[in-house]
């Protein structure tokens, strides 16, 4: 089964995701350089707080707690560094520490030397440059886990749809290369089942043909910035949630390679970059 994270900063909703059977409380701080990135799009800029993340320690018993924190970076007049913003974050009761839209080998290197095996240490890949480089990243010991970031790196792919890399190869070949090398991956965020511009279903059809094993619910999987009443959050969670397992029991009944005559999304993925 997948492993599922849901992100929020709300201890009552951290709680019925947890009780929903959401593997991950994903609370994000990042917010260095995203505005700009991604400046124009219709995404999510949660700008998250250390407080955020004691709070949801409290909270859940079950889930794991995931925090990504800012790319690296030094302390200026605005904030302070990554080596005080890691350590702050695992004081608080991380299990998870994910650096997001790392360049280099340097800043994965420093940042799995802040972590320190104190707590899991996950890559988010999301730039050319970490493509580029990958193969010599994940000579690095001490990386847990990597998710590929399906939105930030189409857009510095210069693609026009992120589910573009996964119909034209791009994620396939990154997964083959972490599978080579044991290390556990996921990719994307996924809809609620029958929803999304590309149908969950299809969606989740692809982690199980590439042996992914983590996918994020997205912001429509149950949008809490627009819903507040935590039954109504609560009763999505439950809801979508227990679809997507369902899902995943019919999955398991196949091996990966009977899932590569399950592709029907490419044909759509080129119809919406294409404007139709």
């Amino acid at each position: 089964m997948l492993k599922l994270m849901f992100i929020t900063n709300n201890p009552k909703t951290a709680m019925s995701a947890e009780a929903a059977g959401v593997d991950r409380i994903f609370v994000d701080m990042e917010y260095i350089g995203k505005d700009e990135r991604q400046k124009g799009l219709n995404t999510v800029m949660s700008h998250h707080t250390i407080e955020d993340v004691a709070a949801v320690r409290k909270a859940v018993k079950k889930a794991e707690l995931l925090v990504r924190v800012n790319p690296i970076h030094e302390a200026t007049s605005d904030y302070t560094s990554s080596e005080e913003e890691i350590n702050a974050a695992i004081e608080a009761g991380a299990d998870i520490v994910m650096l997001p839209y790392f360049k280099t080998i340097d800043e994965v290197r420093r940042f799995i030397g802040i972590v320190n095996g104190r707590a899991k240490a996950m890559l988010l890949l999301e730039t050319e440059s970490a493509m580029q480089n990958v193969d010599r990243i994940l000579e690095i010991e001490g990386i847990d886990e990597i998710h590929i970031g399906l939105n930030d790196l189409s857009i510095d792919l210069g693609k026009k749809f992120m589910f573009e890399l996964l119909a034209d190869g791009t994620v396939e070949k990154l997964c083959l290369k972490f599978r080579k090398k044991g290390i556990p991956y996921g990719f994307g965020g996924i809809a609620s089942i029958g929803n999304g511009a590309v149908p969950a279903e299809y969606i989740i059809k692809e982690h199980y043909r590439l042996g992914s094993r983590a996918a994020i619910l997205s912001r429509s999987f149950c949008n809490t910035a627009m819903i507040t009443d935590e039954d109504i959050i609560k009763r999505a969670l439950r809801k979508g949630v227990a679809e997507i397992r369902e899902l995943e029991g019919e999955c398991e009944k196949h091996s990966r390679f009977f899932f590569e005559n399950e592709r029907k999304f490419i044909y759509l993925v080129d119809r919406i970059s294409r404007g139709e």
